[in-house]
């Protein structure tokens, strides 16, 4: 395990509308995060999985590749009109998808990356986001497939230039997923075709020749699925979805959650405990357990061990989202999108909450890599204001917090997490660094008045939006007011207000003195 002098220290991609810029930490140095690389054009960005290459897109021809250790510029690819690309999980390969201007044209390439040589290429009608990346990698890429018609198809990684090394018949496959690590399974999507059920199966990629299922599990009423491979590719989690839920309980259909596993022990429906939608289904880091965010609001969350038996129920509430610690241990539970925004986290471990927030019209959320800050933003095109990110500590505490006038991209730059120490020491050394801001005077050096408002600054109150008032509404007090004869006293500025004195004195004097006089 990394001692902490010897972590990597984390680090940020923020994205603008034309522009992108990596920023250093947290913990950030006077408040404020530093700027490791500032303001380079582009459209597009992205890290590979391991962090060790960005993938920069600066037009719609030009993709270069930077080195995140130097951030420097290794390689730049001119590929006209390419509509999506991405890197392989070690940052070996580049792959590309280019619109095709020609039938059966090879539009699909991957490229190697300290060659700049295109090794491998295929064509494809369409992309969607079920088909790209069109060539899968596990985590290692010591496997890699794509999926062909009627076929899961393997390649020699070691050389491309052999083609397809290993075929896979699977009748009517619609989607595959390869397991990431280890490479070992693959799992197929077969949908319902002339009345026979859809069917999900798991095959070993090392004798798929073979052909024949370690695990299988039939569907009625499925018209799409997601597939979820856990770390060490033992267990698959499977969201089933029809469009028609037949109770008429949903306008959106139906979802039920199965599982099945690879040494074929376990091949059924996770036994869960109120009725509606699946949420959100996440395997933790470890792949030793399982949440799931299910049912209609309020929703439920429960966490599953991989025998699919109950090990915490982490209460309901207005939830759709859950993010694991990448060190272990603790777990967000939030409600995004069209939910207000509530976070909850928990020590599940100790089977204790360990605080509360709110992060209203959140987009993205992520974990660091040292599982110390969890971060939120609110992004366009999705929302086109109030763009910001958002930075708490494992236990809910804003920590920092800064707004945009456009945000497009917030991204942690990807990092082992063996690389950090562990979770408990890491916390440790947050505490302490805590508690040294929090010295009071004579215990320490005292601290100047710049660096509370330092402080105050990175730790801003989240202010509460404003209820909604309706343009008649405004300006209502003002009219009714002038109905009334009278002047609204929060719209009169301090010379009318004197005149209005002034006005109700002389007419006080008048009065007094006809008075007299008669």
């Amino acid at each position: 395990m990394a001692s902490n002098s010897q972590s990597p220290p984390l680090e940020i991609l923020v994205r603008g509308p034309e522009q992108f810029s990596l920023w250093t930490g947290p913990p950030f140095a006077d408040g404020q995060p530093a700027v490791k690389l500032e303001n380079v054009n582009c459209i597009s960005a992205k890290f590979s999985d391991d962090g060790s290459k960005l993938m920069i897109t600066k037009s719609n021809s030009l993709i270069s590749v930077y080195d995140c250790n130097t951030a420097k510029e290794i390689r730049a690819f001119q590929v006209p009109n390419v509509v999506a690309a991405t890197l392989s999980p070690c940052g070996t390969y580049l792959q590309t998808f280019q619109k095709p201007s020609a039938p059966q044209e090879k539009n699909v390439t991957l490229w190697k990356i300290d060659t700049g040589a295109a090794v491998y290429q295929q064509s494809q009608k369409n992309m969607t986001k079920g088909n790209w990346p069109a060539i899968q990698f596990s985590s290692d890429e010591a496997t890699a497939c794509r999926l062909a018609t009627n076929e899961v198809q393997f390649f020699d990684t070691g050389d491309f230039s052999k083609g397809v090394t290993i075929r896979l018949r699977v009748p009517g496959v619609a989607a595959a997923e390869l397991s990431s690590l280890p490479g070992s399974h693959v799992a197929a999507f077969v949908p319902e075709s002339k009345g026979v059920p859809a069917s999900v199966q798991i095959y070993a990629s090392r004798n798929a020749s073979q052909s024949q299922p370690v695990a299988r599990r039939s569907f009625f009423r499925c018209s799409t699925t997601q597939l979820k491979w856990n770390h060490g590719s033992t267990g698959l989690l499977v969201v089933v979805q029809s469009d028609v839920d037949k109770t008429n309980q949903s306008y959106y259909g139906e979802s039920k959650l199965c599982y099945l596993t690879t040494d074929g022990m376990h091949e059924g429906l996770v036994p869960l405990r109120k009725d509606g939608p699946i949420h959100d289904a996440q395997w933790s880091y470890s792949g030793l357990e399982f949440a799931v965010v299910y049912g209609f609001m309020p929703a439920k969350a429960t966490l599953f061990d991989k025998k699919c038996n109950p090990l915490l129920e982490l209460g309901t509430g207005p939830y759709n989202t859950i993010r694991w610690n990448p060190k272990g241990k603790f777990l967000c539970l939030a409600g995004f999108g069209n939910l207000p925004g509530d976070m909850v986290f928990w020590d599940y471990i100790d089977k204790k909450q360990l605080g509360t927030t709110k992060a209203e019209w959140s987009v993205t959320s992520e974990w660091s890599p040292d599982g110390c800050y969890f971060m939120t933003a609110t992004t366009a095109p999705r929302l086109q204001v109030d763009n910001g990110i958002k930075i708490f500590h494992y236990n809910g505490s804003l920590y920092f917090k800064k707004m945009f006038d456009k945000l497009y991209q917030v991204d942690w730059k990807p990092e082992s997490p063996s690389k950090f120490g562990d979770i408990a020491e890491l916390i440790k050394s947050l505490n302490l660094v805590q508690l040294e801001d929090k010295k009071p005077a004579g215990q320490g050096p005292p601290k100047s008045n710049q660096t509370s408002v330092r402080a105050s600054s990175a730790n801003p109150q989240a202010q509460k939006p404003a209820a909604y008032r309706p343009p008649h509404a405004k300006n209502a007090a003002a009219i009714q007011a002038q109905l009334l004869g009278e002047t609204p006293s929060e719209s009169i500025s301090k010379n009318a207000l004197r005149n209005k004195k002034k006005r109700e004195k002389q007419k006080e004097k008048k009065a007094a003195s006809d008075a007299s006089s008669s």
